[in-house]
């Protein structure tokens, strides 16, 4: 752009006026404009609290493993297949093994997972395609409140109270399921009622406000218009339900209940009342008492005043966190899964 010279006014001679360069915003790499200083600071600070959390708990893993290590090297059975008592007195020579504390675990996890499963669904569903909007937020408010009872309220209960009621329905199966596999009549007194079976369905009311929580969070993403085309087409509710509603959150509801599994491994407090009078060998029986890695840990506390004999429930610690640590990892992976199929 050129402009008139006052001092050459009249002479019809223009000069070009100063040429200045246009304020140029720096990029990124991915096309965005360098952040402001608070958004640097956000993202130093996330970053390193992400960072942090992979430290802390490769720090608890490797703490398990260092404290286990010397017993054991002093450990005379095989640490994954022996089940008999653990023997920790004599600290030169050991005996003790996982291969119980694995199967009562597992069984109790895996029986509260298969009643807590179907159940969540149930209420997923009613709360997000059923109920009317001011009755729904109640509800799974109600629902969401059994996540803040106490476990040892959940365990006292569940001996006390759960047990007696259970009590006909024990007997019942164990006289027409008695020959059945995990209705076998077990070590435990039925009558007694700290058996597996009662700390399953214990465990059970514990793990469903995970499982609920997060299935209904992702039945509520659910495409509107999917839901609007399938009505539009003809279809009930329920042909809505399981042709739309299911299908997306299907893989998101496996992963609550993955979720809810790793809850259920690590109980302590509930399971540990229950069980604590039933202590006879695991059967595979839903009436068989015996430990899981928590309450095998928790029950033997008083013998942490020497290193070695630490060392061996710090062992059965260590598989434990690893198992809780696989299972979670196996719902992240769904949970990625879900969202990748959603992109798609």
């Amino acid at each position: 752009m050129t402009t008139p010279d006052p001092n050459t006014a009249g002479s019809g001679e223009v000069i070009a006026a100063p040429f200045r360069q246009p304020r140029v915003t720096p990029t990124l790499p991915w096309g965005t404009t360098a952040p402001h200083r608070g958004e640097r600071l956000y993202r130093r600070v996330s970053a390193g609290s992400g960072v942090l959390i992979v430290v802390l708990v490769s720090a608890i893993g490797l703490f398990l493993l260092w404290r286990a290590i010397p017993a054991l090297a002093r450990d005379k059975e095989n640490f994954f297949t022996y089940g008999g008592n653990w023997v920790t007195t004599n600290t030169s020579a050991m005996h003790f093994g996982i291969f119980d504390l694995v199967q009562v675990t597992v069984c109790v996890a895996l029986f509260a997972l298969v009643l807590a499963m179907p159940i969540a669904l149930g209420i997923a569903i009613f709360l997000t395609q059923y109920s009317p909007r001011r009755m729904a937020g109640p509800l799974a408010y109600m629902v969401d409140l059994l996540a803040a009872v106490p476990s040892i309220i959940y365990g006292v209960w569940g001996l006390y109270v759960l047990a007696p009621q259970l009590r006909p329905v024990a007997t019942w199966l164990n006289e027409h399921l008695g020959g059945v596999f995990l209705f076998a009549t077990g070590n435990a007194s039925v009558a007694g009622g700290g058996t597996v079976f009662t700390a399953g369905i214990v465990l059970a009311v514990m793990i469903l406000p995970i499982i609920t929580a997060v299935t209904r969070e992702v039945f509520i993403q659910t495409p509107q218009n999917q839901v609007e085309a399938a009505l539009a087409l003809g279809a009930t509710r329920w042909e809505v339900v399981k042709t739309t509603v299911l299908p997306f959150g299907r893989s998101g509801y496996i992963s609550g209940a993955m979720l809810g599994l790793g809850r259920a491994l690590g109980e302590t407090v509930a399971l540990l009342i229950i069980l604590r009078g039933t202590q006879a060998a695991f059967g595979w029986s839903l009436f068989d008492g015996g430990y899981t890695f928590a309450t095998k840990i928790a029950a033997t506390a008083s013998e942490f005043n020497n290193q070695y004999k630490a060392g061996a429930y710090i062992a059965a610690g260590l598989v434990l966190f690893l198992l809780t640590f696989v299972v979670n990892a196996l719902a992240r992976a769904g949970t990625r899964g879900r969202a990748g199929g959603d992109a798609r």
